[in-house]
This record gives structure tokens, C-alpha cells and sequence, in this order.
């Protein structure tokens, strides 16, 4: 009985997110209202302040939620799964609701009572993890400094994307993608690892 219950909580939390997101992609954080949220998420007032005592709390569940959406799909290793993570964000960002809101809100920050620097800061910490491990496993240069590399990838690619939203709804965020990748890993990969890098982005259609 408590187990059904714990799982019901679960999936009512999960609800709310999944309509609190499709909510502040269409309308942003100053746009959306908790009465919007509960209505597209389709539950009471009791569960949404169960769950989430204010708008603030739901922004931030969305914005934190995003490594969750591009992570698990990966199978990869080393410097491929460095490049292999941002080719799935680039194409999840397109089709990912909660991915999408995630990057609107965490952009938007400014003008707003949110204020939280940590959805950066994971991807940053997620990267430079991964580029440590390429790294001690003679795949990433020994000069380079991962931590600013990761930092430098968070920063490329949060402007890319605002940029690619402006010009094409990012419809050629991918290949934008790939043309920085172009560029950095002749720099950053050690002697005949870029070669072996696929920068296919079609792999993950």
C-alpha cells in the first residue's frame, strides 16, 4: 500500500513537471501562473502544493531536469561521449519539451525572482568529468584544462543555441554543433584521436 502510494507521488510529480514545462516553453517563467500549470497538468491544487509550494520551485525542477533528458541515452565512452552529448541535446532540444523549457528558463533568469546558476554548473561538472576521464585514458591533450573546456563547451553552447533559436528556430542547431566540434578537436584531442571522432549527427535521428 505504501509503495503504491510512493509510486502514484511520483508519477503526479511527474506530471506537474511534464505541464509546468510545456507551459513555460510556450509562455516563459513572467508568462506562466500556477492556475495555467495545474490545468495542463490536470491535477488538483492539493497535489500541485504537495509537491511544489511555489512557481519558483516547479522553474527550478525543470531547469535541473535537463542532464536527465541526455545522459541516459548515451552509450558511448571517452571523447565521443563528449561530442555524442551535445549532438543529443542539439536534437532533443527540438523535440524535448522539458529540455526545451529547461534552457528557456535557465536563460531567462534575468527580469525574474529565479535565480539559480546550478543547471550550468551540473552540465559543466558532467563535462568536465567526462573530458578527466578521456583525458587520463590518452585521449584529450595533456595540456588541455578540462575544467576550462568544459566551461568553454557550456558557454558555446548556450550562446549557439540562443543564436541558432534566432536565425532558424534551431532547426540548424546540429550542424552548428558539428561545425564547433570541427574546430575545437584539432585542438584538444590528442595525436590521432580527432580522426576517430564520428561527427555524424544523424546517428541519433
Amino acid at each position: 500500500m505504501v509503495k503504491l502510494q510512493q509510486d502514484r507521488a511520483v508519477r503526479t510529480r511527474e506530471t506537474i513537471i511534464k505541464g509546468a514545462a510545456e507551459v513555460f516553453d510556450e509562455y516563459g517563467f513572467n508568462g506562466a501562473s500556477i492556475s495555467r500549470i495545474m490545468k495542463r497538468a490536470g491535477v488538483s491544487q492539493g497535489a500541485m502544493y504537495f509537491h511544489f509550494k511555489s512557481k519558483e520551485d516547479l522553474a527550478r525542477a525543470v531547469m535541473n531536469a535537463q542532464p536527465d533528458t541526455v545522459v541516459p541515452r548515451l552509450d558511448s565512452q571517452g571523447l565521443q561521449r563528449i561530442v555524442d552529448m551535445t549532438f543529443v541535446w542539439a536534437w532533443q532540444i527540438q523535440r524535448d519539451v522539458l529540455l526545451r523549457a529547461g534552457v528557456r528558463l535557465t536563460n531567462e533568469q534575468e527580469g525574474t525572482s529565479v535565480r539559480d546558476a546550478s543547471p550550468y554548473q551540473e552540465w559543466a561538472q558532467i563535462l568536465e568529468m567526462t573530458l578527466r576521464q578521456a583525458q587520463q585514458e590518452g585521449e584529450v591533450g595533456e595540456s588541455v584544462d578540462v575544467r576550462q573546456l568544459a566551461e568553454l563547451l557550456v558557454s558555446a553552447c548556450t550562446g549557439m543555441q540562443m543564436y541558432a533559436n534566432a536565425v532558424s528556430g534551431r532547426q540548424d542547431l546540429p550542424e552548428r554543433v558539428v561545425a564547433m566540434w570541427r574546430i575545437l578537436l584539432p585542438g584538444v584531442a590528442s595525436e590521432g584521436i580527432a580522426e576517430s571522432i564520428s561527427l555524424d549527427v544523424r546517428r541519433f535521428l
